[in-house]
């Protein structure tokens, strides 16, 4: 059935190939490519908007409350796009205890957090036992909250420190009560884009291994894509193809793609946002290439609650987290915040129906809407 919201304005061969991939018709490469160029946004985003209709019917749009703590901000990666990190010897370097971590979980296990991102810096200082013993505490104390944390930077860096596999770390690490491990630390996974931004952090096939051993060890991940810094338009793409085919290869193995745009301010790398308009064609194309991955996400911390309103109609079927307390984009420029009604407001406002989820994407009917008017 062809996508019906495709123009006849565009020319027949790219009308047929946006009917074929809102239809679940696998784009290659080169037809990725041809589509983010070409199509027009509303085409493009018509397109991505019939196929995640197909894929998750009806009205529902999900999202979790969550918060992101993070624990330090020393780190030894010194990635350029960063504002957040500090050099160990810092006089504005920090660590937290565990005592310090566990009320923010408090605070936001009040609030009805389902899932909890503990993520920070590379801290070589920081070893193993410190995480599971926390996670632990965590598990112990909130048993109703999801450990979704860490990222493959800070799993590789505890392998150094205590010279073992990134199996027996993650082994561990789930051992000790970690759900799933998010995907930052992405950014784009092309060596050339990732010896401009993040020199120190491993390259492409060293970040899908990781992901690919957690996926093994029964651990659900997520993929991010950090757009807009110094990659070009087809190296996007590229991204996107290493993401597809990891999830060929582990099936499931991904829960959700989450793209979200560089922000410049106060970091070393500068450069400019990306507009909105830049923001729903990355969204647009990652819900037709990722013709394999359940959920898009609308990453709206950076572009706003607004601009997640519209993202709802460019293929993105969840709306994230309340993210109640990250630092790491604030420091970098982003200010956007959201309570749970203001989440819940946005989603209604745009037509659709707020249904509350865990990591798992389970809907979570035990924990209550906020009210429609808080």
């Amino acid at each position: 059935m062809p996508c019906p919201s495709s123009s006849r304005r565009i020319s027949v061969s790219l009308a047929s190939l946006l009917d074929r991939a809102a239809t679940g018709g696998r784009l290659t490469y080169d037809e990725g490519v041809r589509l983010y160029l070409e199509a027009p946004l509303n085409e493009l985003g018509a397109a991505a908007h019939y196929r995640r209709l197909q894929m998750h019917p009806g009205s529902d749009v999900t999202y979790v409350i969550d918060t992101t703590i993070n624990y330090t901000n020393i780190c030894n990666v010194h990635c350029t796009f960063c504002a957040f990190f500090r050099h160990e010897g810092s006089t504005e370097g920090y660590t937290m205890s565990h005592d310090e971590v566990l009320e923010h979980v408090r605070f936001a296990a009040d609030q009805g957090a389902t899932q909890i991102m503990i993520q920070g810096g590379v801290n070589p200082a920081i070893r193993l036992e410190w995480f599971t013993e926390l996670f632990r505490k965590v598990s112990a104390q909130f048993p109703s909250v999801d450990i979704h944390s860490l990222s493959v930077s800070e799993i590789l860096g505890l392998a150094k420190v205590e010279e073992k596999s990134v199996e027996e770390i993650l082994i561990a690490l789930k051992e000790s009560g970690m759900k799933s491990l998010p995907g930052a630390g992405a950014e784009i996974l092309v060596d050339r884009v990732r010896k401009r931004i993040s020199a120190r952090k491993v390259g492409p096939e060293g970040w899908v291994d990781v992901m690919r051993k957690a996926q093994r060890l029964g651990m659900p991940t997520t993929a991010t894509m950090m757009f807009g810094s110094v990659e070009t338009k087809e190296e996007r793409i590229q991204h996107l193809e290493v993401i597809r085919a990891l999830q060929d290869e582990n099936p499931g193995g991904f829960t959700a793609f989450i793209p979200w745009y560089y922000v410049p301010y106060n970091t070393y790398l500068r450069g400019e946002e990306a507009s909105g308009y830049e923001y729903l064609r990355v969204l647009a194309i990652s819900r037709l290439y990722l013709d394999n991955l359940a959920h898009l996400q609308a990453s709206w911390l950076t572009p706003g609650l607004k601009m997640g309103q519209i993202a709802l109609f460019y293929g993105c079927d969840d709306m994230g987290g309340t993210i109640l307390e990250e630092q790491v984009v604030k420091l970098a420029g982003a200010t956007n915040e959201a309570k749970r009604a203001d989440l819940e407001r946005a989603i209604r406002d745009a037509g659709f129906n707020p249904v509350i989820r865990d990591t798992y994407w389970n809907v979570r009917n035990d924990v209550a809407l906020a009210t429609a008017t808080a």
